[in-house]
């Protein structure tokens, strides 16, 4: 039996390494983040990814770090995390932080399902993934178990962030973990602080037959996309050319 706890809209996104303005390749790619904006509430949380990729599902599925980067209760606050910066250095003068560009935008639910929470998503742009969604192994359809960290256990090693930045969880979440490290995510209100971690495994291609549940992707275009009336992402060349001709500039 599955419950779905929670449905929204998700939006992938990657942002090029310092002074990269040509993306060629997974190695021109500094991060990548997921937005989850639920249904029915005003927020959005920027998920980032330990990798510069989404786990891999086959051979028992890959377990990737990661963390809520931000918590915001309307788009035009997050908007900042995904713009441009510049700023000076001593040896090498002034650095650009080039702006996040769009990967993929589809709808996504939070799911119960077998004593674990699973996060599973459908693509609703582009239509059929290319070169940049294969790169950073964003599948059509896809469902990774995800489980919260314990802010009071240790990290794994060459992994997790420092104890300032850990996520401070009132009295109620921190209860339910009952000395264990990871727990799974019920509630989703785990996903609403800042520096919550997160253990994300590769679970299912075929996430609405496995958990027996209705995504219910719409045909999106540039025009009804809410990736860029939510988040204001540039629809310059540079931008666009990854989520919709699915290619590297």
């Amino acid at each position: 039996m599955s419950e779905t706890i929670e449905y929204g809209n998700v939006y992938f996104l990657y942002r090029p390494r310092i002074d990269t303005e040509q993306v060629e390749s997974l190695e021109d790619v500094q991060r990548v983040y997921l937005v989850l904006s639920p249904h029915g509430k005003k927020r959005y949380r920027l998920l980032v990814m330990g990798r510069k990729r989404l786990p891999e599902i086959h051979d028992g599925g890959e377990r990737y770090w990661g963390f809520v980067g931000g918590v915001e209760d309307s788009a035009v606050k997050l908007r900042k995390e995904f713009e441009a910066e510049t700023y000076e250095t001593k040896t090498r003068g002034t650095r650009q932080v080039p702006p996040a560009r769009p990967a993929g935008e589809g709808v996504y639910a939070l799911v119960e399902h077998g004593g674990h929470t699973h996060l599973a998503y459908a693509l609703e742009l582009p239509k059929e993934p290319d070169e940049v969604q294969k790169e950073l192994n964003i599948a059509p359809e896809a469902s990774f178990i995800v489980s919260v960290k314990n802010p009071d256990k240790p990290s794994p090693p060459s992994a997790g962030l420092g104890r300032r930045q850990q996520a401070r969880f009132p009295k109620h979440l921190m209860e339910k973990f009952r000395d264990r490290r990871f727990i799974e995510i019920e509630p989703p209100d785990y996903l609403d602080y800042e520096g919550a971690e997160l253990m994300m495994i590769g679970a299912r291609e075929d996430a609405e037959r496995e958990l027996e549940i209705d995504l219910d992707p719409q045909d999106e275009d540039v025009n009804s996309a809410e990736m860029f009336s939510d988040l204001r992402i540039r629809k310059s060349r540079h931008p666009i050319e990854p989520l919709f001709e699915g290619r590297w500039e």
